[in-house]
């Protein structure tokens, strides 16, 4: 290992070593969860194990994606100031997190160019940005003010369970990806139902070129959402990976939720029960969809492993459909520091920018 590369893993290892509020929860299948899934009530749980009942919930909800991660639009989009609230149309005990919370930035008109046509075409590009896992609500904001700077409007969408969405016991977003089983499919389910939903609010306004940037959980939230909404059409997956499993598996950052996994479940296992929020399922169907994607990941990754976002690109080469790739000189936590957020950010605004 090279001086750099020690580097920065042990940065990696400070950075993720700050939060010492991670709580190992025990093990749940979680199965009160499947109740509302579309397609349920086909699937009679008739002496199946909890495995092998989610297994077989999960291969359905691959066969019939577009159902599964099917809605009904939200009718009471309230947008206030800068703050956009709809009802979720997922619904979950938390009443919290049943109301999806956006910031939005409209993007800016230049001096002097306030003709009539300039602000039409303005109006009809945007982006909806995803935040990371355990984002704040503050987090990716400047971003989305780079965008509408330079004419793209950007709605940064809070995820399941985070930050206005968390349910008063909660001190991290533990709710949207954890050993309970079942609750993490619904919350990735509700993620992409949810951005689904804000692209409807984004039509409702006039845009018609959307795009979506996704960071780490992001990243897999806006993966799956596009593959299931042909109106968003440039993507960018900053930090990609593959089996959602294998992330919360090897990754650093999801250490506590492997060791209440492991005494339960094995990692094939828990592939077979994610499969359906997991992006190799969907990866033909993507590349027959013609997007424009960017997909950007870290050499000195210890959160999403290295080698599973390389993966993905090889797998986009074999399948040969268009798209970009960036590989980062740092890790997953050092990408939110200086220089490499200023670097990243350059990538994910070019891109949009060029494209939408």
């Amino acid at each position: 290992m090279g001086i750099y590369a020690k580097w920065m893993y042990d940065w990696e290892d400070r950075l993720c070593s700050e939060a010492t509020d991670r709580v190992v929860r025990p093990f749940e299948w979680g199965l009160e969860w499947t109740r509302g899934w579309p397609g349920a009530e086909r699937i009679p749980q008739n002496g199946h194990t909890p495995h092998a009942y989610l297994r077989e919930l999960n291969e359905a909800a691959v066969a019939k994606s577009d159902e599964f991660f099917g809605y009904e639009s939200p009718s009471d989009f309230q947008l206030e100031g800068n703050l956009l609230r709809f009802t979720s149309a997922v619904k979950t005990p938390y009443p919290e997190n049943n109301v999806v919370h956006g910031v939005w930035f409209p993007a800016q008109e230049k001096p002097g160019r306030r003709s009539r046509q300039n602000s039409s075409r303005k109006r009809r590009v945007a982006a909806i940005v995803l935040p990371h896992w355990n984002a704040s609500i503050g987090q990716h904001g400047a971003l989305c003010a780079g965008l509408a700077k330079l004419g793209v409007s950007a709605l940064r969408l809070s995820i399941p369970y985070h930050d206005y969405r968390m349910p008063a016991e909660l001190k991290r977003a533990d709710y949207a990806v954890s050993s309970n089983v079942g609750r993490t499919i619904d919350a990735t389910r509700q993620a992409v139902i949810d951005v689904r939903s804000a692209v409807d609010w984004l039509e409702r306004q006039g845009f018609e070129n959307i795009g979506i940037v996704g960071t780490s959980l992001g990243s897999c939230y806006a993966f799956l959402a596009s593959v299931h909404d042909p109106r968003l059409r440039v993507n960018v997956f900053n930090l990609c990976s593959t089996y959602f499993a294998d992330v919360v598996w090897q990754g650093l950052s999801t250490r506590h939720i492997k060791e209440s996994l492991e005494s339960e479940i094995s990692l094939e296992e828990l592939r077979d029960v994610w499969m359906a929020i997991s992006p190799p399922l969907y990866i033909e169907r993507y590349a027959g969809l013609k997007k424009k994607p960017l997909f950007i990941y870290s050499k000195y990754d210890t959160t999403f492993p290295t080698h599973l976002s390389v993966q993905v690109i090889e797998k986009a080469r074999e399948l040969g459909f268009e798209h970009k790739h960036v590989a980062m000189p740092c890790g997953h936590y050092t990408l939110g520091q200086s220089p490499f957020k200023f670097m990243v950010g350059y990538h994910i605004v070019n891109f949009l920018k060029r494209n939408l």
